[in-house]
């Protein structure tokens, strides 16, 4: 049943991959009433595959839950990969309603980098730990995962809204701004490529440090270290680094090696940065723009805001409620001002400060569409930083 369901998986994968194609080539098609016509079938073409996509995601989740016996949301490679699926569930729902082919280019390779990126962590099916023991596992964090990912879509379509509408004919804040948006997509393609490449080459450094049940432990890098153990002595001497140690502050578990990843992360968006500006001699946001002149902005603007209204109370219903239910019954009280809980609470408030704004100051356009940015950029920050980097009783990756 697992290689069922790891085979589900890779099928949705590739047929998510064909749906991008025909999005971008409903794209590419010049408006006139015949290529109108074409580019209609290429857009059903893409949607239907998207859905076909979604369904054998749908299986993939359904045949590991059988395989491991609880819902699949247990870790990293789990939740991310769930998140992914929610946010294929969320275009797919927005697409029906507004038909704006672009959303689902633009969608889509963000899914597709979401469920790469899940692939890069652990993969095995694993008993669950006695903190998840629970029916509240599938309660709470399914509901996060199908807000965040409706949310998701929100980004998308103020990403749209940014590049196609800010000037990028000179340097200015908001095009660097929005540049350091498309690096920050870069690093996360950047870690799927090192992730690759070194595990192809199987590289391995071993350190010998304290960890953070404070005993002798041996600790085994799978990327050159840049970030070594804190007080760590390196035992595979004919390796690279490292060139700093990592803060002793840093107690989560492996918290020295994740925050060699995420360094990595950095440091390859950096490179795949570079090498897209010398193919396109231009910002990337600057290249993009032209593909995007005739998209109706303000319909991209009521899509990012649809797309809060719809997904802010889906995640306050699992990020808070369902989450201080579960925290009373397993550590017997509501609210503990755990990092996870605290970014859970930032979430909220940012996503209810958006509403705010929007409905009562007549944030739209611009504006609406910088805090859909931002707010995902929160949602990256605590699945990614608070899970791999701050220790929390939530450090379950």
């Amino acid at each position: 049943m697992a290689q069922i369901s790891s085979n589900l998986l890779y099928l949705a994968f590739f047929i998510y991959m064909i749906a991008t194609v025909a999005f971008v080539v409903s794209l590419t098609i010049t408006k006139n009433e015949h290529k109108e016509q074409n580019s209609n079938k290429w857009s059903k073409v893409g949607y239907v595959l998207s859905i076909i996509g979604f369904l054998s995601q749908l299986g993939y989740f359904i045949t590991r839950w059988i395989a491991a016996g609880h819902a699949p949301v247990s870790n990293l490679f789990e939740f991310t990969t769930f998140f992914g699926m929610m946010m294929v569930f969320g275009f797919i729902v927005i697409y029906a309603i507004y038909r704006l082919n672009v959303l689902g280019v633009f969608a889509m390779l963000i899914a597709l980098l979401v469920i790469a990126y899940a692939s890069m962590f652990p993969r095995e099916i694993e008993p669950l730990i006695p903190a998840l023991q629970s029916n509240w596992l599938k309660i709470h964090v399914t509901t996060v995962a199908l807000g965040e990912g409706i949310l998701a879509i929100s980004f998308v379509a103020g990403l749209i809204y940014l590049i196609a509408k800010i000037d990028q004919t000179r340097v200015t804040l908001k095009s660097c701004m929005l540049e350091f948006v498309n690096y920050s997509i870069l690093s996360a393609l950047g870690f799927i490529l090192v992730t690759i490449l070194f595990g192809s080459m199987n590289y391995e450094v071993s350190f010998q440090w304290v960890n953070e049940q404070e005993q002798q432990a041996n600790l085994t890098y799978q990327m050159p270290a840049i970030a070594g153990p804190h007080d760590g002595q390196k035992l595979t001497e004919d390796r690279f680094g490292p060139l700093f140690e990592a803060p002793a502050w840093m107690e989560g578990v492996d918290a020295p090696k994740k925050l060699n990843t995420f360094i990595w992360s950095l440091f390859s968006g950096l490179i795949l940065y570079g090498i897209a500006w010398l193919l396109l001699r231009k910002r990337i946001g600057a290249a993009i723009q032209p593909a995007l002149k005739s998209v109706n902005l303000r319909l991209v603007d009521e899509i990012s805001y649809r797309a809060v209204a719809i997904g802010f109370p889906v995640f306050a219903l699992g990020g808070l409620i369902f989450a201080m239910i579960w925290a009373q019954v397993a550590w017997t009280r509501f609210w503990g001002w755990d990092p996870k809980e605290v970014w859970a609470l930032i979430t909220f408030l940012f996503y209810a400060a958006y509403l705010h704004l929007r409905l009562t100051r007549g944030w739209h356009g611009e504006k609406s569409a910088w805090l859909c940015v931002v707010g995902f950029i929160i949602i990256m920050f605590n699945l990614i930083a608070v899970n791999l980097v701050i220790a929390g009783l939530h450090s379950y990756a």
